[in-house]
């Protein structure tokens, strides 16, 4: 039962599971020519980084628990939710971004791309369920602020 829960949370399988799977196979793939690219240490680190720190600060100020299982109580638009609506999602693909430049992975890049429609999707259900949450303060959140990318989208 632990090792389901592991295997479905979404943070597990990107910073774990596919890391993991993705050496082992690029190792195969590249053998003794498998070279980390430091390049994609920075990528990795923020990634990371603004996965827990905007997750926590979320938790922090606007209650709930992780996903939206247990939805929020209030809206958070200070700190990173005023630049972007989906910091969390968007740290989970910087971080596959980086996993792709460390390992100079086709496979890897691949792994991100994929990954994009299907954080898109979940986004407009997780909208869908906060505007019902929080009705116009929610709508104004959406007006002000761009869904992933400050400035551009």
């Amino acid at each position: 039962m632990k090792m389901i829960r592991l295997v479905r949370a979404t943070s597990s399988r990107v910073f774990l599971i596919y890391p993991v799977l993705l050496v082992l196979v690029e190792w195969l793939l590249q053998g003794p020519a498998l070279r980390l690219q430091l390049a994609g240490l920075p990528l990795l680190a923020w990634g990371y980084l603004q996965y827990r720190l905007s997750g926590r600060y979320r938790s922090r100020l606007g209650g709930g628990g992780p996903g939206l299982g247990k939805p929020p109580e209030r809206i958070v638009s200070s700190g990173i939710y005023a630049y972007t609506r989906n910091p969390m999602y968007l740290g989970l693909l910087i971080f596959l971004a980086g996993l792709a430049v460390c390992l100079r992975s086709y496979l890897g890049l691949l792994l991100m791309l994929l990954h994009i429609p299907w954080f898109h999707r979940r986004v407009i259900g997780d909208e869908a369920r906060l505007s019902e949450l929080f009705g116009e303060e929610y709508s104004a959140y959406t007006r002000r602020v761009k869904r992933w990318i400050p400035g551009i989208a």
